[in-house]
């Protein structure tokens, strides 16, 4: 006798599809609102310790245009 049952490649989805997927994310934004924009200001450099960065970086970075002038 053959077993014709071939196991799923990726576990079934117990709860639903796509679709109710989506719907539960339609239904769920309205309770996740963005925050107000906020204007980046810069960062006092006596404020800035503590990071390191290697001499093969630094000299990669003041290489490039973008980062060297």
């Amino acid at each position: 006798m053959t077993n014709l049952k071939v196991p799923a490649p990726a576990p079934a989805d117990l709860e639903g599809d796509l679709a109710s997927l989506r719907g539960d994310c339609a239904r769920m934004a309205p309770h996740w609102t963005a925050p107000e924009k906020s204007v980046a200001r810069p960062v006092p450099l006596s404020l800035i310790h503590g990071v390191t960065v290697p001499a093969a970086s630094a000299r990669l970075l003041e290489a490039m245009p973008e980062y060297g002038n």
